[in-house]
């Protein structure tokens, strides 16, 4: 035992040198990764070739596996059967794909998808090869985009928990597998270059990925090296067609102040990088992995947006309505404004994200009955964004529009071809930043065991450990996007004497005519003036070029000496207010019995458990009391008394432990070996993302106030205080509990041939604890020691709710037919999910108040609020499709195999206080400002796409890929109470790739 115990521990440090010197050799980057450990799920590992033998794998590993478990198990070494993670994981029954840029952000389209909801839920885990991995974003799973497909050889999703299972999956766990180099006999290598197209672009991207890897018999025992490389770019564009919130302008009928177009180009390249090395002597086993991805990402937009005054639109008399009184087609102009107004603008933004996974593995088969295991993981991501906006402005005579189709149009006459090239229309406008950048790491440590029964019913019972410490810090700008005016209409004759026109000498920063080229695959729209990308990129010099020329045209109008404040960027790094730092431990421990009645004459066989978890959370940062009654100094003050709080920024610690114990139950009967049943009933948790969590609170005093002139020469005016505000906002909730579950899983399975099953699977999942905006009291004392009660808005646990639903699937091949008949093959699998959220203090206003769209708008952020300020509720989750499919028509015979896919969703919410979609423009019917929020939903979406692949000999295959077949287009709506209106067409055309790939 001594000599086995010094040879694990030479093992192990012949394995780091042998990976260390090997990774330094490959001088590549890439994606994370590691080794299998311990008893976390029970997933049979099939060899396979050919999407047949693909197919027949994950069917058995959903048969077999101890938990609700569906898989995609790549066809080929590197070839899973799309090209991205998020991709492949949206044809699994189940699972959707989010496809825009950011949760925040719903304006920006994702092509290739950014995030997955299982279940309806977005409270999703995800593992590489069993160990939990994350980015480093502010959130807990990891960025499926980053990661290479080629380097993963299976994707698990596993549907509900079991005590072996880490805690933090309510909608279930992403497990992304890796080839491990005792997978196969001998050596094994293999190669693949793929060639991309983008239709819409015109423009082609390389890929590339290898794999070397061999097993040897030494005196040692056995050792096994594997190391894989992947490096593609890829190149995307989208087009856009967008239509502003429609307002109630004159009492009767709803128009859109505009309609506007842009287009989006974005490139990425990704890297990943995999080494493995196994070892095999006698009882002892041992594993080293290091998975490494690296994702650099670029995009630059160019738009033409409608910044006008609802409230001064003219609408022409041609104009037409729908029977609800909308706005269908006609001409808007704005006197008042001295034309229409708009923007047009150059965006620039990069993104650098690098994720690095090592872990070791030691397993020892002490006895027939017992055998343990040890597991180190070492995970560090970081991730690093400049994001940069620089705009001109111009004054249209008018705009046409026809909403009638599917897609809006503007409408442009000869006139208004000749004002949109007309550089002297354009004006310099606004410039808007933001930088953040996040570091986090991880190190887990667990030792499992197995006791192994020699018992009619009782199998084997698991036990074990794991602890965590992990550390994250994200630092952002403050303002978040700091949005700063250069020179715009409304600053006319009070800031600046009239707005900066490019055609005037002074203003002569760089600009260029961007041509809309083939856009939305050939429609025609005309080009427009806009600031060149050096200036976006060139931050902050750039800025402070563009921002003099508001200092000039303000002295123009308040003299060399007049109050011109110079623009300042935003600050970064430096305002405790953009900082949040996370400190998490966590110890957990568990047992797992497995049984199985079969011998005694019950086909039932299954598992129970309980998981007991303890979270030590501790966040840095920082509250803030400004004090700001607004009142003239020397002044007489009458009305309501103003306390006074001298104003201050004092450090924070904020910390808690909470302690959660998850019991979990799977049953499964067989009634035959091709029939079976499952029954599953388990509680889960997922803890808050760190975004949510950050420890900084700013308060403050104000007054509403009237002023009443003085009559007395030499006196200053008085001030009545008709009432003290005191209010907050707190950015996070370093306090937040984990978001609860309790949850159900029946299951009935048929598995009539090889490659053929129908299962259907009914879910309900009762949540509690849920995360929302909310309002609480917080005491100050004033300088005499009273308490003053603020009232700060921050997230809370405050909701609870469901997603209850059922799947169904089906795949098979027609292996009854006689010769290439039999190579057709069907997969087909459909999601019903139904939603409700219900606040634990319900906000049920009718009305908004207020213009802020801040968190401090309860109504407006937990509800939406329309232009007119009515609210709506009674949404539904975020990301939640009630209904998805996927269909696919597969053929594999001999050499050629073929597969035709579409996958569908309905609509979702995106969100409810989101980007584009709110303002403080609304008014009541008396007109007083509102602000609003539309909740904005994407529509129901589909799309086509289709492969195929001829093995030219054993070694040697070629292949043709195609996405998006169909052109489809997508489609964004804004909820109104006139109805779900287009607020965005999408359109991205079709995108091709070849490849080749050898074996040896």
């Amino acid at each position: 035992m001594n000599q086995h115990q010094r040879t694990a521990i030479s093992l192990a440090a012949a394995q780091a040198a042998l990976l260390c010197s090997g990774l330094a050799m490959a001088q590549t980057p890439a994606a994370p990764a590691t080794a299998a450990s311990a008893p976390v799920q029970k997933v049979e590992t099939v060899v396979v070739s050919g999407r047949r033998a693909a197919l027949e794998s994950a069917q058995k590993i959903k048969q077999n596996a101890d938990e609700i478990v569906d898989s995609i198990v790549a066809d080929d070494i590197g070839k899973l059967p799309d090209q991205s993670v998020t991709e492949v994981l949206q044809r699994v029954v189940g699972v959707t794909i989010d496809r825009t840029m950011a949760k925040n952000d719903p304006e920006h389209y994702s092509v290739e998808g950014s995030s997955v909801n299982i279940r309806g839920l977005s409270y999703v885990r995800s593992e590489v090869n069993g160990r939990d991995t994350f980015s480093a974003n502010g959130g807990r799973a990891l960025n499926f985009e980053d990661v290479p497909p080629e380097l993963l050889a299976a994707v698990d999703v596993f549907k509900n928990p079991s005590a072996s299972q880490i805690e933090g999956s309510i909608g279930g766990l992403v497990n992304l597998r890796t080839a491990m180099p005792f997978d196969n006999p001998g050596f094994k290598g293999h190669v693949t270059a793929v060639g991309k197209y983008n239709e819409l672009q015109g423009k082609f991207s390389p890929a590339a990925s290898g794999l070397l890897s061999n097993r040897w018999n030494t005196e040692l025992g056995d050792v096994g090296m594997l190391l894989s490389l992947a490096h593609s770019k890829s190149s995307t564009r989208t087009d856009l067609w967008q239509v502003e919130p429609y307002y109630k302008v004159d009492g009767t009928h709803w128009v859109p102040k505009g309609a506007q177009w842009r287009d989006s180009n974005f490139e990425r390249n990704r890297n990943g990088l995999y080494g493995a090395l196994q070892w095999k002597k006698d009882n002892l086993s041992s594993s080293l992995t290091y998975f490494q991805s690296k994702y650099r990402m670029q995009w630059d937009e160019n738009a033409l947006f409608a910044q006008t005054n609802p409230w001064n639109l003219v609408i022409s008399s041609d104009a037409k309505y729908n029977s609800n009184n909308v706005f269908v087609s006609g001409t808007l102009t704005a006197p008042a404004d001295g034309g229409v107004n708009f923007g047009a603008d150059t965006r620039y933004m990069k993104r650098n994200s690098k994720t690095k996974d090592l872990g070791w593995n030691l397993a020892w088969k002490a006895s027939d009955r017992w055998s343990f295991s040890t597991d180190l993981q070492l995970v560090k991501s970081d991730t690093n964004a400049f994001d940069s906006t620089v705009a001109t402005g111009l004054l249209m005579p008018k705009e046409t529009l026809d909403l009638n189709g599917s897609t809006p149009r503007v409408v442009f006459d000869a006139s208004d071809l000749a004002s949109l090239q007309n550089k002297g229309n354009y004006y310099w406008a606004f410039t808007m930043e933001h930088l953040d950048r996040s570091k986090a790491e991880q190190k887990a440590w667990r030792a499992d065991g197995k006791f192994n029964f020699d018992h009619a019913v009782l199998q084997d019972l698991s036990f074990g450990v794991r602890l965590t410490d992990r550390d994250a810090k994200t630092t952002k700008t403050v303002p978040d996007y700091n949005w700063s005016a250069i020179t715009q209409t409304w600053q006319r004759g009070w800031d600046i004497s009239d707005v900066a026109y490019l055609s005037d000498p002074r203003f002569n920063a760089p600009t260029r005519l961007h041509t809309f080229n083939n856009f939305f695959g050939g429609q025609s729209v005309p080009a427009v003036y806009v600031p060149d990308v050096s200036l976006a990129k060139d931050y902050p010099n750039g800025y402070a070029t563009v921002h003099r020329y508001h200092d000039i045209r303000c002295q123009e109008l308040k003299g060399a000496n007049g109050d011109c404040p110079a623009w300042s960027p935003a600050s970064f790094g430096t305002n405790p207010a953009g900082d949040n730092e996370q400190h998490e431990r966590t110890q957990a421990a568990y047992a797992q019995l497995r049984f199985d009645f079969t011998d005694s004459g019950a086909p039932i066989d299954g598992n129970v458990g309980l998981r007991a978890v303890r979270t030590e959370m501790k966040a840095a940062g920082y509250t803030v009391f400004t004090y700001n009654p607004g009142i003239p100094a020397g002044a007489p003050v009458s009305g309501v008394p103003v306390p006074v709080i001298p104003s201050f920024a004092a450090p924070m610690a904020a910390e808690q432990t909470y302690t959660n114990f998850l019991p979990s139950l799977n049953l499964r009967f067989k009634a035959s070996d091709k029939l079976q049943f499952r029954a599953a009933v388990a509680k889960g948790v997922s803890r808050p993302d760190f975004a949510d969590m950050q420890a900084y609170t700013s308060m403050e005093l104000t007054t509403t106030k009237r002023t009443v002139p003085s009559t007395t020469p030499g006196v200053p005016d008085s001030v009545i205080v008709d009432a003290v505000n005191l209010s907050g906002t707190a950015n996070g909730n370093p306090l937040l509990k984990p978001v609860k579950s309790t949850q159900f899983d029946l299951t009935a399975e048929w598995y009539f041939a090889r490659n053929g099953s129908l299962t259907l699977a009914l879910f309900n999942k009762q949540l509690d604890d849920i995360i929302v905006k909310q309002s609480a009291t917080t005491v100050l004392r004033d300088a005499a020691g009273n308490p003053l009660n603020f009232t700060v808005t921050s997230p809370v646990n405050g909701a609870k709710g469901h997603a209850r639903g059922f799947e169904i699937a089906f795949q098979r091949y027609l292996d009854m037919l006689p010769g290439w008949m039999s190579g057709f093959g069907v997969q087909a699998n459909y999601t019903y999910v139904d939603s409700k959220t219900r606040p634990y203090n319900p906000v049920t206003t009718p009305f908004c108040a207020g213009t802020s769209t801040n968190a401090d708008n309860l109504n407006l952020n937990i509800n939406g609020c329309d232009t007119d300020g009515r609210t709506f509720g009674n949404l539904p989750l975020t990301n939640l499709s009630r209904n998805a499919y996927n269909l696919a028509l597969l053929y594999d015979y001999g050499p050629f195999s073929a597969r035709v896919a579409y996958s569908w969703r309905s609509k979702y919410l995106q969100g409810v206080n989101v980007n584009g979609t709110r303002g403080g423009d609304g008014r009541l019917a008396d007109g007083t400002s509102v602000a609003f929020a539309l909740p904005t939903w994407s529509d129901d979406y589909g799309q086509v796409d289709a492969g195929v692949n001829y093995r030219i000999t054993d070694k040697f295959s070629v292949s043709l890929e195609a996405q998006n077949l169909n052109n489809a287009l997508a489609r964004q709506l804004m909820q109104q109470n006139i109805g779900l209106m287009t607020r965005a067409v999408n359109y991205t055309g079709r995108r091709y790739s070849v490849q080749a790939s050898y074996s040896f």
